[in-house]
C-alpha cells in the first residue's frame, strides 16, 4: 500500500504540530528537518532494513538525476546514500571520488574517512583485475594522506605502499607503478635507509627514461638528488637537483603533486637544494632557494608545502648558526603543524625551538625541547635526520658543561651513522666530539692576546681532540662540504693556538677562508675572520 501525497502532507504536519520537525524555506517546496538526532535516529531505525536500503538507493538516484552537471559537490553524499543501499561498487567509487577531492583541499581527516571504508567495502567483492586497479588507486591515495598525518616513515605509510606495490605486479606494466615506487623512496629515506631510497631513486629514474616522459624526469631527479644528500655525496645531489628546477615548469607540472603526496616539487626541490649548496659553501644562495620555496608555499596556499617550507627554512638558519631566525620558523612551523595535525613537523620544530633557546641563553630549557622534538620524530618512525638532531642537543649539553652526556648523546649518533649510512653531518658530529674532549680536559684556552710562538707538549685530551677534528675535515674535503669543513679547521686552529702552533693554525684557516666568495655576514665566516686577526 503506498503513501498518497495528501497523506504524507499530513503526517509532516502532524508531526510539525508535534514539534518532531521544523520547516525551513527551500525551493520549490518547504523542506522539514528533524529537531533531534534522536528523534531522526528512532524513525530512521523504524524501517524495515530492506526498504532503509531502497530509500537510499532511490535518494542516490536522483541525486544523480538532478545534479548531474555538478556532481562533484555531491560525492559525500553519495557515497553515503549507495552505503546504505548495500549498492558497494557504487559506493567505493563514490567514496573514491570524496577522498581524493578531500586531499586535493588538503581535507585529510575527511579523505580518511572516505578512503578507510572504500578499502573495506572493496574487500567485499569479487577479485577481478578492474577490483585490483581500483584498490591500487585507493592504496595511492591513502598513502599521500598518511604521509601528510603521520609522517612519512609511519608504518601504515610502509604497508600501503607495499600493498600497493603488490598490486602493481599483479597488473603488471602500469602508471601506477611510479608513485609507488615514490612513496618507498620517501619512507626508506625517512626512515633512514639512505641506500635503499637511493637505489628506489635510480628505478624511478630508469622507469621515467623508458617511458619517456619528461615530467616522471623531473621526480626521479629530486629523489635521486634527497638520497644522495642523505649519503653526503653533495655535488652529486646538487647536479640532480638543478637538473629537476631546470626541467621544471609550474604551469605544466602542478599535477605532479598528486604523485609525489601532495609535495609540490617547486618548493621541496629547493628546499633539498638550499640546504645542498649551504653544506657545499654558498650560505647566500642557499637563502635564497629557501625563500623562493616559502613565497612559492605560501602562494600556493596548500598547509603541506608551507609547513614542508618553513621546516627547512627553520633548519637553513639553525645551519648558519641564526638562533633568531631559527626559533621564529620553528614556532611558525609548530602552529602550523598544531592546526594540521602534522606529527612529523612537531617533532622536527620542536627540536629546532630547543636548539634556538640554547643558542639565545636559554640552555636548559631548549634541552627539554631538543628531548622532546627527538621523542616525537622517533614516535612517527622518523630515523632520518637523527644524528643531526642529536647533535643539536650535544651542543645544547656542551652550553650546561654536561660534558659526559654530551658525549654519550654523541656515541648514539656516531652509532646510528655507521649503522644506516646516513653520512651528512658526520664531520659536525666529530668535531662536537672533539669539543667536548677538550671540555673534560686540564687546559683551558689561550688568551686572545697570547703571542705564544712556541709549541708546547698536547695532553692527552688534546691530542685525541686534534684527532677528531682531522677525522672531520677529512670527512668535510671527501664530500666537498666547504661549510663543516671551516667550522672543523676553526676548531683545530683554536687548539693549535692553544699549542702555540700559530702559523700553521692561520695558514690553514686562511686557505679555507679565501676559499669562500658569498656569505660573510654569517656567523661562521665572521668568527674565521675575527680568528685570522688574532692569528696575524
Amino acid at each position: 500500500m503506498h503513501t498518497s501525497e495528501s497523506d504524507l502532507q499530513r503526517q509532516l504536519a502532524h508531526l510539525h504540530a508535534a514539534e518532531f520537525l521544523y520547516e525551513q524555506p527551500a525551493f520549490p517546496e518547504v523542506e522539514y528537518i528533524f529537531k533531534h538526532a534522536l528523534t531522526q535516529e528512532v524513525a530512521y531505525n523504524s524501517l524495515l532494513v530492506e526498504r532503509r536500503k531502497s530509500l537510499h538507493e532511490q535518494v542516490a538516484q536522483a541525486i544523480e538525476e538532478v545534479y548531474h552537471s555538478q556532481l562533484e559537490e555531491y560525492y559525500s553524499e553519495l557515497a553515503h546514500h549507495y552505503t546504505r543501499s548495500g549498492n558497494t561498487q557504487k559506493a567505493v567509487d563514490y567514496l573514491q571520488l570524496a577522498g581524493q577531492q578531500a586531499v586535493q583541499r588538503s581535507a585529510y581527516a575527511e579523505a580518511i574517512n572516505h578512503l578507510t571504508p572504500a578499502l573495506d567495502l572493496l574487500k567485499t567483492l569479487t577479485e577481478t583485475p578492474e577490483r585490483i586497479q581500483q584498490e591500487l588507486i585507493l592504496q595511492i591515495a591513502l598513502g599521500t594522506v598518511l604521509t601528510a598525518t603521520k609522517g612519512w616513515a609511519a608504518p601504515e605509510v610502509e604497508s600501503v605502499y607495499t600493498r600497493a606495490r603488490q598490486l602493481c605486479q599483479q597488473v603488471g606494466e602500469t602508471p601506477q607503478l611510479f608513485p609507488v615506487l615514490w612513496g618507498l623512496w620517501a619512507f626508506y629515506l625517512v626512515r633512514a635507509a639512505p641506500k635503499t631510497a637511493y637505489e628506489l631513486a635510480e628505478q624511478l629514474f630508469t622507469l621515467a627514461q623508458r617511458v619517456r616522459d619528461p615530467a616522471l624526469l623531473i621526480v626521479a631527479h629530486d629523489a635521486l638528488g634527497g638520497a644522495l644528500f642523505t649519503l653526503g655525496e653533495f655535488v652529486r645531489a646538487r647536479d640532480h637537483l638543478e637538473q629537476s628546477l631546470a626541467l621544471y615548469d609550474p604551469q605544466r607540472h602542478h599535477s605532479l603533486a598528486f604523485l609525489m603526496g601532495g609535495e609540490e616539487l617547486g618548493v621541496v626541490c629547493r628546499d633539498r637544494l638550499a640546504v645542498t649548496l649551504w653544506w657545499l659553501g654558498y650560505p647566500a644562495q642557499a637563502l635564497q632557494r629557501i625563500r623562493e620555496a616559502l613565497t612559492l608555499a605560501q602562494e600556493l596556499r596548500s598547509p603541506f608545502n608551507l609547513v614542508f617550507a618553513l621546516g627547512f627554512a627553520a633548519i637553513l638558519h639553525q645551519f648558519r648558526r641564526e638562533g633568531q631566525l631559527t626559533r621564529e620558523r620553528a614556532e611558525a612551523l609548530l602552529t602550523l603543524s598544531h592546526d594540521q595535525g602534522f606529527l612529523l613537523w612537531l617533532g622536527w620544530g620542536s627540536a629546532l625551538q630547543g636548539w634556538a633557546l640554547a643558542e639565545q641563553g636559554r640552555a636548559e630549557e631548549g634541552i627539554v625541547h631538543l628531548r622532546q622534538g627527538l621523542g616525537a620524530l622517533r614516535a612517527t618512525g622518523t630515523e632520518g635526520t637523527r644524528p643531526h638532531f642529536l647533535a643539536l642537543l650535544v651542543e645544547a649539553c656542551e652550553k650546561v658543561g654536561q660534558t659526559e652526556e654530551g658525549l654519550t648523546v654523541l656515541a648514539e649518533a656516531l652509532d646510528l651513522v655507521s649503522k644506516t649510512g646516513e653520512r651528512f653531518w658526520e664531520a659536525e658530529l666529530y668535531r662536537l666530539k672533539g669539543k667536548l674532549v677538550l671540555q673534560s680536559g686540564v687546559r683551558g684556552p689561550a688568551s686572545e692576546n697570547s703571542n705564544t710562538q712556541h709549541p708546547t707538549p698536547s695532553t692527552p685530551a688534546e691530542a685525541e681532540a686534534e684527532a677528531c677534528f682531522l677525522k672531520a675535515i677529512d670527512i668535510a674535503r671527501h664530500q666537498s662540504a666547504k661549510s663543516l669543513e671551516l667550522r672543523a679547521i676553526m676548531s683545530l686552529a683554536r687548539l693549535w693556538q692553544q699549542q702555540g702552533k700559530r702559523a700553521a693554525a692561520r695558514q690553514t684557516l686562511a686557505d679555507i677562508y679565501n676559499w669562500f666568495t658569498e656569505g660573510f655576514d654569517t656567523v661562521d665566516l665572521q668568527e674565521a675572520k675575527k680568528l685570522l686577526d688574532q692569528l696575524a
